[in-house]
């Protein structure tokens, strides 16, 4: 497709927003637009942002998606997209989310970071994006669709905010210089049984590489991480559906636990 000017983004993030709001899904956007570039649903996301937050949203962070090969399976992309947390999505261990808010939310397990210092640049490297890390810790990302029925590609994904709809933050604990992150087993139960399993090597081999991924994306956009900011690393199994009534609960050896009750 052509590039489309601001008017057809404005009126795009428009209609996701509207939808979001009705919780009326709208078909994907290359279902008209097959050609939808990556940089253009990437300008369909900065203007529902935006929109968020002239309304009285701030942005705390970023999440990478589909960085691991589950997900991308599941999804049926090859590639990794990005996501910006808003205050508003984020919520803290424990917490009660009604269901009916949602569309056709999913819910998966994840490593996430809060950062110490600024971390910007098309090659950061591993140990860089290790330095900057302040704090680590489990976190459930609840994922959600404004299109019908996850028929999406990245694009979709892309320009939907990477279907970021909540973050559940668990306690948040220094990154010890000895703590493997690649090698940390996280388990991932519904109602007391275990359902789904994952290590952190799933994301891009390691869950520090999503800083290191997001960092380069980010700079290419003219911006990057700062400190304060949380990052989502990616799932490391496939989503799960969310249903009403039921209690998430993902565990690992080394990161306190994260629940999310659901109503």
């Amino acid at each position: 497709m052509d590039e489309p000017d601001d008017r057809w983004i404005d009126a795009t993030a428009s209609a996701l927003l509207a939808a979001e709001y009705e919780r009326v899904p709208i078909d994907a956007l290359t279902v008209r637009s097959p050609e939808l570039s990556l940089e253009t649903a990437y300008r369909v996301q900065g203007a529902a942002v935006a929109r968020r937050i002239s309304g009285g949203a701030r942005v705390v962070g970023h999440k990478a998606g589909v960085t691991s090969r589950a997900m991308q399976e599941q999804m049926g992309v090859d590639e990794s997209d990005s996501g910006v947390l808003l205050d508003n999505m984020v919520m803290p261990t424990g917490s009660t989310m009604a269901r009916s808010v949602l569309m056709q939310p999913r819910v998966e397990a994840e490593i996430a970071f809060r950062l110490g210092r600024d971390l910007a640049g098309e090659n950061v490297s591993v140990d860089e994006a290790r330095a900057a890390v302040e704090k680590v810790f489990l976190a459930l990302e609840v994922i959600d669709t404004r299109f019908t029925g996850w028929r999406i590609t990245v694009a979709d994904s892309i320009a939907d905010n990477a279907s970021c709809a909540r973050v559940v933050t668990g306690p948040m604990v220094p990154l010890g210089a000895d703590m493997d992150l690649a090698a940390e087993p996280l388990v991932v139960s519904v109602d007391g049984t275990a359902v789904a399993t994952g290590e952190g090597r799933a994301v891009l081999g390691d869950p520090l590489r999503a800083l290191t991924w997001l960092a380069g994306r980010l700079h290419r956009a003219g911006s990057g991480l700062r400190a304060g900011q949380l990052v989502l690393a990616g799932a490391v199994h496939a989503s799960l559906p969310l249903e009403a009534r039921s209690t998430v609960r993902a565990r690992s050896p080394h990161l306190p636990p994260v629940e999310l009750r659901v109503r």
